[in-house]
C-alpha cells in the first residue's frame, strides 16, 4: 500500500515522501496515528495544500526538540543500588530507573526515550553514558553515575 508520510519516520522517509508500506502496518498504525495518508489523488491535492503548515509544525518540533536536548547536556545523575563486593548490583538499573532520575533532578523525559549504552540494563558499579532519543533527529547524551547504596552501620 502507498501512503504519504505526514511527518518524518525513522528508517522509512520524511514529511512528504510517498513510500510503499504493508497494508496491515498503513492501516492499523501509520494512518490511524495521523503519520500517513493513503496515497489516492485526492490526498494528493490535499497534502500539496497543506505541505507549508505541516513542515512549518515540523521545524518547530525540531525546534523544541532541540531545546530540550540542550538542557539535557551535560546533566549527570546518580543512582544507588545494592551491590556486592566485587561492584556487580543485586538487580540491575534500566531506562525506568534513569527516567525516574532524571525526573527528581527536574526533566521530563519518558523510559521509551532512554537508549541503554550497549543496548542491556547496568548490572555492574561505574559510570555511563547513557543517550536520550528526543527526537528522530535529535539526541542527548547524559552521564550516570552507578554507587552502591551506603550503609548505615
Amino acid at each position: 500500500m502507498e501512503v504519504i508520510l505526514l511527518e518524518k519516520v525513522q528508517r522509512l522517509g520524511v514529511l512528504g515522501d510517498k513510500v510503499s508500506v504493508k497494508a496491515g502496518y498503513a492501516r492499523n498504525f501509520l494512518i490511524p496515528k495521523g503519520i500517513a495518508v493513503a496515497a489516492t489523488p485526492k490526498n494528493l491535492v490535499e497534502f500539496e495544500a497543506r505541505r507549508e503548515e505541516l513542515e512549518r509544525r515540523e521545524a518547530e518540533a525540531l525546534a523544541a526538540a532541540g531545546d530540550r536536548a540542550a538542557g539535557l547536556e551535560g546533566v549527570e545523575i546518580t543512582v544507588h543500588r545494592k551491590a556486592g563486593e566485587s561492584g556487580r548490583l543485586f538487580g540491575s538499573v534500566g531506562p525506568a530507573d534513569i527516567a525516574l532520575a532524571l525526573a527528581e533532578s527536574g526533566h521530563d523525559i519518558t523510559r521509551q526515550e532512554v537508549r541503554m549504552p550497549d543496548g542491556d540494563t547496568i548490572r555492574q558499579i561505574g559510570e555511563y553514558d547513557v543517550s536520550i532519543h528526543v527526537s528522530t533527529d535529535v539526541d542527548a547524551s547524559i552521564r550516570l553515575k552507578v554507587e552502591p547504596e551506603p550503609t548505615g552501620r
